[in-house]
């Protein structure tokens, strides 16, 4: 995991957490309590699914530069190699 995913990850269950603390500290009756915490929850469960499909978005990315990049290397020593 690299450093831009951990520190989106971070801020995504920091805001989670602080959302989760606001809704139980809040004076509301029951049930709106339990309805802001499903709807929170959703939101962040929309949230991080977004993230995993950038993560895997990403990952994709890089593993195609780094075979066109393993690719151009193999060539470049076979053409060496052949001189």
């Amino acid at each position: 995991m690299n450093t831009t995913t951990k520190v989106i990850l971070g801020i995504t269950v920091a805001a989670a957490a602080g959302a989760a603390i606001g809704m139980l500290l809040a004076p509301e009756k029951g049930t709106d309590l339990q309805k802001k915490i499903k709807d929170g929850a959703k939101d962040w469960l929309s949230q991080f699914s977004g993230l995993i499909v950038m993560g895997k978005e990403l990952a994709s990315e890089f593993k195609s530069k780094a075979q066109n990049e393993v690719d151009e290397l193999e060539s470049e020593f076979s053409d060496y190699r052949n001189t």
